[in-house]
């Protein structure tokens, strides 16, 4: 059976080719692809096709792609009615708290505000540690909340932290570490059982072969 997959646009897609390549399959198309957006393995009955991160759990979530690679920090805020069935690896980072320095939100009495561009994680957070908080959705620069005194602190993606450092905030907790996932649909998963997991298997053997490579 043909099987689709969903790749996130970017430096996931590019990692996942990588994996996919390394184990044999036919990825010239998606190394040299233009405009297009839809794809087709030259050595495998497989198409592939490339979406932002909340799109691919919804073309997985509603069967359009069989698998999808996609963030952790991605699943997390939209959730889906998926199967994730691989931890990649790959793309690694962390959501973390963070606020200037001497202003430890969670030390605060009152009224907690945050800014972040992912509402759902920070209010399941907070609501994990008990406390109230008002979250204020930042589709921009989330650094500038507490600089300008929009917020208490945020909830953030950090890579290497220099962002942080560069406009005066700490970090005070490190909320969950995410990397890329390959998510499953739930019936493709009951009819293209072995297809699926044959993928998955693969991806794999890819991701242990690239980290062999870069380790070298």
């Amino acid at each position: 059976m043909s099987i689709s997959i969903a790749l996130t646009k970017g430096r996931l897609e590019k990692q996942a080719i990588a994996m996919l390549e390394a184990c044999g399959y036919g990825v010239e198309q998606l190394k040299d692809k233009g405009r297009a957006l839809v794809f087709y393995d030259t050595k495998k009955d497989v198409k592939y096709f490339l979406a932002k991160p909340n799109d691919v759990i919804t073309y997985v979530e509603h069967g359009i792609a069989d698998i999808g690679i996609v963030g952790k920090d991605t699943l997390l805020e939209k959730s889906g009615d998926v199967y994730e069935l691989l931890d990649l690896e790959v793309g690694k980072c962390k959501f973390i708290l963070a606020s200037l320095k001497g202003n430890n939100p969670l030390e605060k009495v009152g009224h907690i505000k945050i800014g972040t561009k992912y509402p759902n994680v920070a209010s399941q957070y907070f609501h994990k540690k008990g406390l109230e908080v008002e979250i204020i959705k930042i589709d921009g620069s989330v650094e500038l909340g507490p600089v300008l005194g929009l917020s208490d602190g945020i909830i953030d993606i950090m890579e290497t932290g220099t962002t942080l450092k560069e406009n005066g905030l700490v970090v005070y907790d490190t909320v969950c570490d995410i990397s890329a996932r390959a998510i499953v649909n739930r019936v493709s998963y009951k009819l293209k059982k072995d297809e699926v997991l044959q993928i998955i298997n693969d991806l794999k053997e890819g991701k242990q072969y690239v980290e062999s490579n870069q380790s070298k």
